[in-house]
């Protein structure tokens, strides 16, 4: 059996001030760090993300942001109505100016879906596991997800 020389120790000698010391100036820059953070983020408005409410209009969410109204909004009055007037029809609404935009980006996720949903399928069909070619795409699905690798899934595995 043989013999281990005994574990040398690495001796490391800081002063206890000096270690006292720089802890407590790390914890001040952080704090003043975090202090000229939230100044930052107050002076320039920054707001937190929120959803945006069903009545929100589609051009506000692709404007730059804003700081922060201080103001509250003002509500417009109700115009009363006089007897014999019908109130206008409300026209059909226009889509905003990013509106095609979206559109594309929901048809992007609704294939991405699509594809996702196909891979899971092919996971859980038997009849996949003789496949070598579906076997192969799988595996890339796993490793590397992408689209690409996902419609392969779909056309070898299905």
């Amino acid at each position: 059996m043989p013999v281990h020389p005994p574990r040398r120790t690495l001796a490391v000698r800081i002063p206890s001030l000096s270690l006292v010391l720089s802890i407590a100036l790390g914890m001040w820059l952080g704090f003043l760090l975090i202090l000229v953070t939230g100044w930052a983020a107050w002076h320039y408005g920054y707001a937190p993300p929120f959803a945006p409410s069903p009545t929100a209009s589609t051009g506000a969410a692709t404007a730059p942001p804003r700081p922060v109204d201080r103001q509250p909004a003002q509500v417009p009055k109700p115009v009363p109505a006089q007897p014999g007037m019908q109130p206008p029809s409300d026209p059909k609404p226009e889509p905003g100016p990013g509106a095609d935009e979206m559109f594309q980006h929901y048809q992007q996720n609704l294939h991405s879906q699509a594809l996702r949903d196909a891979e899971a399928a092919a996971r859980a069909n038997p009849a996949n596991q003789a496949n070598p070619k579906c076997q192969f795409w799988l595996e890339q699905a796993q490793t590397a997800a992408t689209d690409d690798s996902r419609e392969q899934v779909a056309r070898f595995c299905n």
